[in-house]
């Protein structure tokens, strides 16, 4: 999962905000059908992200289904919409930038390069540049029409759309296990598929096996340790208590 940013210091809020977000990811990849398992999930800031959600394959792969790709882009949207979901459209966070451009990726290549649009046939449209966003890559090919780079850019943006619809749909109907999750992660910091399992039936997960317990944090009256509020049972824009 790469080494810890011991230098990252967030705030409750924003491990809150990530603790939803890769609680997201997570719902949604154990949900959709042919998806690699949820091995991982940790809101330990490494490298450049936040936290962390890791899928590890079950076997080795070396193409990939139709099903299966739209299943990854469901899950890519997972974290953003979580956040979106729980705190409101305006509080939705840069976080999720790295999931954008790799789930209009895939959408892209399934339809430019993979055939697998059924109104754009089994055909390679474009020269492949690197670049995220269609239309750039597109336009140096002069052989495509503009009718053709049309329907290109409306394939992309089905695939896209009718995926996250699909997300939105599954944590939508799966909130109390959203906040199983984001409560585990803030307590935990890093759970693995033990207690995914456990939270995916409906249950509170144990802790993992190699957790040590912090010392209790008195508050000001010494009545007992300062926790982190979790909302529950709600269903839209809920602000994170502290």
């Amino acid at each position: 999962m790469g080494a810890e940013r011991k230098s990252a210091v967030m705030s409750e809020e924003e491990k809150l905000v990530t603790a939803y977000h890769e609680a997201g990811h997570a719902i949604v990849g154990r949900l959709v059908p042919e998806h690699d398992p949820v091995y991982k999930v940790s809101i330990i800031p490494r490298g450049r992200a936040l936290g962390i959600t890791m899928f590890l394959p079950e076997r080795d792969q070396y193409s990939a289904s139709k099903q299966k790709l739209e299943s990854q882009i469901s899950s890519l949207y997972g974290g953003r919409l979580a956040e979106e979901i729980m705190f409101g459209a305006e509080k939705v966070t840069t976080g999720a930038s790295n999931d954008i451009e790799r789930a209009t990726q895939l959408a892209r290549n399934m339809v430019t390069r993979w055939g697998l649009s059924e109104r754009l046939g089994p055909l390679a449209y474009g020269e492949e540049q690197g670049e995220v966003f269609l239309g750039r890559s597109v336009t140096q090919t002069q052989s495509i029409s503009e009718q053709t780079q049309h329907l290109i850019d409306e394939e992309v943006r089905s695939v896209i759309d009718r995926n996250y619809d699909r997300a939105d749909h599954l944590i939508r109907d799966n909130m109390e296990k959203l906040h199983l999750m984001a409560e585990a992660l803030m307590k935990y910091e890093t759970i693995d598929r033990f207690q995914i399992d456990e939270i995916m039936q409906g249950r509170v997960p144990s802790p993992p096996r190699d957790w040590v317990s912090p010392p209790r944090n008195e508050d000001a009256s010494g009545s007992g340790q300062v926790e982190v509020s979790i909302p529950t049972g709600s269903i839209g824009p809920v602000a994170p208590t502290v």
